[in-house]
C-alpha cells in the first residue's frame, strides 16, 4: 500500500512522517532484537546522520569501496523504524555486523538495547544549526510540512511540537543512558574540527582499529566535497516529487555555525533562554557555546 506524502503518524506522543513510517514499523522497531555485534547510530534529524552513516560504512567495508559508490546510505545503514527496514535487513550478509540507524527517542529503544551489548553511537549537534538545517529540509522534503516562516518553525522546535518531537528531550534522554548502554557520544563539531582524532576515538570504541592509510580512505570518502557529489549520499536518487533539490539541496553547507546567518538578536535571546531552562542543570557538558 502506498502512503500519501502528507500523512502523519503519532507514536508515543511523537510525530513522524507517515510516508516512511507506519504504526507497525514503529512498534517493530521498539521490539527489535539487538545482537551484541550490532552498531546503532542514533541522532535527532539533521545532526550529522548521513555523515556518520558514511563513516561507519567505510570503517567496516574492509577496503571494498563498491558499496560506498553504489549503495545508498539508507540501504547500507537502514532506519529501524522505517517501512523499508525489514526488506533491507533480509539482504544483510550474516558474516557482517549489522549497521543500523534510528531517530527514535531513548524511551522507545532503551528496554531492547539494555538486553544486548550492541554498540550505540550518538551524534549530537549544536541545536541552532540543527534547527536551521531542519528548516531547510522541511522546505525540500514533501513528506514534511512546508514551514510558514522561520519564526514559526523555531517556535515549534523550541516547544517540541514539531516532527520527531523535542530536540532537548532526545539529547537528554539518550545521554542519560551513557552509563547503562555500550555507548559513545560524538559531536558534529568535533567531527568537523578534529576529523582524524575523532575517527580514531570511534574506531577504538568499535574495536575496529584502522591503519593510517585506511584512515585516509575514510576521511577522503566522508568529506563534504566527496559526499555532496555522490548520488548515493546526496539523496539525488530520491524522486523529485519526494525531495525537491530546487527548493534546497540535501547537503547544503556542512559547516559549523550557519545559524548565525539566520537568527535575529531577538530569536537568539529567546532560543538561549529556552536552552538554559531545558539544559542548564542536566549535567551534560556539550562542547558548544550559545553565542
Amino acid at each position: 500500500m502506498s502512503r500519501s506524502l502528507d500523512s502523519e503518524e503519532v507514536f508515543d506522543g511523537v510525530r513522524f512522517p507517515g510516508y516512511i513510517h507506519t504504526p507497525e514499523s514503529l512498534q517493530a522497531a521498539c521490539s527489535f532484537q539487538f545482537q551484541d555485534t550490532d552498531v546503532l547510530l542514533v541522532t535527532f534529524p539533521k545532526s550529522g546522520t548521513t555523515w556518520m552513516q558514511q563513516i561507519l560504512s567505510l570503517i567496516f567495508c574492509k577496503g571494498d569501496l563498491w558499496p560506498i559508490h553504489h549503495r545508498p546510505n539508507w540501504a547500507r545503514m537502514p532506519w529501524l523504524e522505517h517501512i523499508s527496514f525489514q526488506g533491507f535487513l533480509a539482504q544483510w550478509d550474516p558474516a557482517q555486523p549489522r549497521l543500523l540507524t534510528t531517530h527514535l527517542h531513548a524511551k522507545a529503544l532503551a528496554p531492547a538495547l539494555k538486553k544486548s551489548k550492541a554498540r550505540v553511537v550518538y551524534v549530537a549537534r549544536h541545536p541552532k544549526d540543527v534547527l536551521v538545517s531542519f528548516y531547510h529540509f522541511h522546505r525540500m522534503a514533501s513528506f514534511l510540512p512546508d514551514p510558514s516562516s522561520f519564526q514559526d518553525f523555531m517556535d515549534e522546535f523550541l516547544q517540541g511540537t514539531g516532527f520527531y518531537s523535542s530536540w532537548f528531550d532526545h539529547v537528554k534522554g539518550w545521554l542519560s543512558l551513557l552509563q547503562d548502554l555500550n555507548m559513545l557520544l560524538i559531536t558534529y563539531e568535533e567531527l568537523h574540527q578534529e576529523p582524524r582524532s575523532t575517527l580514531q576515538k570511534l574506531t577504538r570504541f568499535l574495536g575496529h582499529p584502522l591503519s593510517p592509510q585506511e584512515e585516509d580512505v575514510v576521511l577522503c570518502h566522508s568529506s563534504f566535497a566527496f559526499m555532496s557529489q555522490s548520488s548515493v549520499t546526496n539523496y539525488s536518487l530520491v524522486p523529485r516529487e519526494v525531495m525537491d533539490p530546487a527548493r534546497s539541496s540535501f547537503m547544503r553547507k556542512g559547516v559549523v555555525g550557519d545559524w548565525q546567518e539566520h537568527f535575529t538578536p531577538e530569536q537568539n535571546a529567546k532560543f538561549n533562554a529556552v536552552y538554559q531552562a531545558q539544559m542548564g542543570d542536566c549535567g551534560l557538558h556539550l562542547p558548544w557555546t550559545m553565542d
